[in-house]
């Protein structure tokens, strides 16, 4: 189980790294809430920026994502769902 604050501070980063690298020059963390759903309705975000937000990941957190499956794109429907992601990855290379 993860402390609140170690999710509540991985959820703030992601909010930041979404914003930065997909220019959302109108949006603040502030207003991106960890359960609301960052494509469709939610945030907007469509399967270009899901493929950023991949390669994101990859990147900083070192996150292996063969294929897309529906439990991947499950991952991805809100910050807090990517953090919980995140999270259980690094504990599985420990």
């Amino acid at each position: 189980m993860h402390s609140k604050s170690v999710t509540e501070t991985l959820e703030r980063e992601l909010k930041e790294l979404i914003i930065h690298s997909l220019k959302l020059e109108d949006v603040t963390p502030e207003q991106i809430g960890s359960d609301e759903p960052l494509f469709e309705n939610g945030l907007g975000l469509d399967s270009i920026d899901s493929l950023e937000i991949g390669v994101i990941l990859r990147k900083k957190y070192s996150i292996k994502i063969a294929t897309v499956t529906d439990e991947v794109k499950a991952h991805f429907a809100t910050v807090g769902k990517l953090a919980l992601f995140i999270l259980s990855n690094r504990e599985a290379s420990k």
